[in-house]
């Protein structure tokens, strides 16, 4: 794929687009994202291109604050002394006014064509926690989203996603962890599932389960999510 760099209002964004057969995209795949994640992404992409069957770009945007910019209140330390804010509709309101126009803009797409939005860790919170405030995605890619973070649980049962088809997934050490709030993973995770099966504005949803802790093999993790949204999509 052919990868482009660019910066929006301060912020370093990459696009990546096919290398081409002259085909329009048909699916656009957005991220937010820090450096190792950047890392796996030639990896991720390649074993996209390899399974996934419609032309489609990848964008992502790099993160200035993990603990401020993708969480949707603010909520004491867990790990460390650093707590979270509140930031994730600031950045809700960059990736819909801003990131999502210049994608297409630069891709040439046009305003139809379907976005699935992604993340892994705090970023597939934060994609979760954008499909309960917008309809503008049609799938989301939460890779071991960080459901332990306090509140979220209340506010999932309490409200309902805007979004029809939706990747969850876990790697099977992560809830076996000496910290207790981080320890709700799992339970989290399952209870948002069952939950999600029974709404039926979602017509399509999946928990997978990987071998390993929270940073084993993210690339994997991500390139499954997405190739799933991607099947469900043209069902």
């Amino acid at each position: 794929m052919k990868k482009a760099a660019f910066k929006l209002a301060g912020k370093v964004c990459e696009l990546y687009t096919p290398d081409g057969d002259g085909r329009e995209a048909e699916l656009i795949f957005i991220q937010a994202v820090d450096d190792h994640d950047a890392e796996g992404f030639p990896a991720m992409l390649e074993i996209m291109n390899q399974q996934i069957e419609q032309p489609f770009v990848f964008a992502d945007f790099y993160v200035g604050d993990w603990n401020a910019d993708l969480t949707p209140w603010d909520a004491p330390p867990v790990f460390g002394k650093e707590g979270f804010g509140h930031g994730a509709a600031d950045t809700l309101a960059f990736v819909s006014e801003m990131f999502i126009p210049e994608v297409r803009a630069r891709a040439k797409l046009s305003e139809t064509t379907p976005i699935v939005v992604g993340g892994y860790s705090l970023a597939g919170l934060f994609a979760l926690w954008s499909v309960y405030q917008t309809d503008a995605f049609a799938a989301v890619m939460a890779a071991s989203p960080s459901v332990w973070f306090p509140g979220w649980r209340d506010y999932s049962d309490a409200h309902a996603p805007k979004v029809p088809a939706i990747y969850l997934s876990l790697g099977d050490k992560e809830e076996k962890t000496r910290n207790q709030v981080m320890a709700q993973v799992g339970d989290n995770i399952r209870h948002q599932y069952d939950v999600l099966k029974q709404n039926a504005s979602v017509e399509s949803c999946t928990l997978a389960w990987h071998p390993g802790n929270h940073f084993k093999d993210p690339e994997k993790r991500c390139a499954a999510g997405y190739i799933w949204c991607a099947k469900a999509l043209t069902k």
